[in-house]
């Protein structure tokens, strides 16, 4: 497995607790893709370290996959 498939794998599993209608759009997933491996490739394929990692580095992320992990919180 290459590992963008494995970082698309992690962020799915990472969304898909949420109920569907706090599902992200595709171009949050993809924004959230970017910051996992600008940030985060180290916890890469471990989705819950990807996910703890984003978290943690929630003010350094773009504005699409912050607004990702908000709509989850509700």
């Amino acid at each position: 497995m290459t590992k963008l498939s494995l970082i698309a794998l992690a962020l799915g599993f990472t969304f898909f607790a949420v109920p569907a209608d706090a599902q992200p759009t595709p171009a949050q997933r993809q924004a959230c893709e970017q910051d996992a491996f600008r940030l985060c490739s180290d916890a890469i394929p471990d989705e819950q370290r990807v996910r703890q990692c984003l978290v943690r580095n929630m003010r350094r992320l773009n504005p699409t996959c912050r607004s990702a992990f908000h709509r989850r919180r509700r």
